[in-house]
């Protein structure tokens, strides 16, 4: 049997963890639907120009930045230390939403998605084939225990699903509107997601070493 790979099982609640992720996102999607509610706030940020059809997705990436920023204040003050995902995502939120405000155009934020997927993609699959290593108890900080074979798969997996979410992002903003691109950025993705970790629950089970142990 092979020696599994240990990760920290220390973390935050999960709903704690949820609000943290999820909630930039919901403001994200309120601030693009509700922009006068919001605009007194973050005015400063916006454009001194811009059309009527852009205050909602500007304001929304204002919101989006400020609060991507105060959610990886929380989550540092919480655990006292930044998960690799949350820290790079939050990164190009700031990047890419400040070129969306700085240039007037919001293809900048539109693109953070496919950027952010592609990129740990490509860290993914890139230490399965260049380095032999699976690099996905590092990037998700991961709270379970599996053996070599079993993170392999994983892994693997998972890089190609980030390339496939990158693939959807680009489809859905070059093909419907911006509130439609918005809306399912937050409930589309989402979703899409979490339906794909459930799956691979059979797979973790099978390489736990809790259930080798048993068999």
């Amino acid at each position: 049997m092979t020696k599994p790979i240990e990760t920290s099982k220390e973390g935050l609640p999960p709903l704690t963890k949820l609000l943290l992720e999820m909630g930039p996102l919901i403001l994200f999607f309120l601030a693009n639907s509700r922009p006068a509610y919001f605009t007194p706030w973050i005015g400063p940020l916006l454009p001194a120009e811009m059309s009527a059809d852009h205050v909602g997705i500007f304001a929304a990436t204002a919101v989006f930045m400020v609060a991507t920023v105060i959610a990886l204040i929380a989550n540092y003050v919480l655990e006292r230390r930044l998960p690799i995902m949350p820290l790079v995502s939050g990164i190009v939120v700031v990047s890419f939403g400040a070129m969306t405000l700085w240039l007037n155009d919001d293809l900048f934020i539109k693109l953070k998605p496919t950027i952010v997927n592609c990129l740990f993609g490509a860290i993914l699959l890139g230490g399965l084939l260049l380095f032999n290593k699976p690099l996905l108890p590092i990037v998700f900080g991961s709270v379970f225990q599996l053996d070599e074979e079993g993170w392999r798969k994983l892994t693997f997996r998972w890089g190609v699903f980030f390339f496939v979410l990158a693939a959807i992002n680009e489809l859905v903003w070059r093909t419907q509107s911006t509130d439609f691109w918005v809306s399912f950025k937050v409930f589309g993705m989402t979703p899409i997601t979490l339906a794909f970790a459930i799956a691979q629950t059979r797979l973790i089970m099978q390489h736990s070493p809790e259930d080798e142990a048993k068999s």
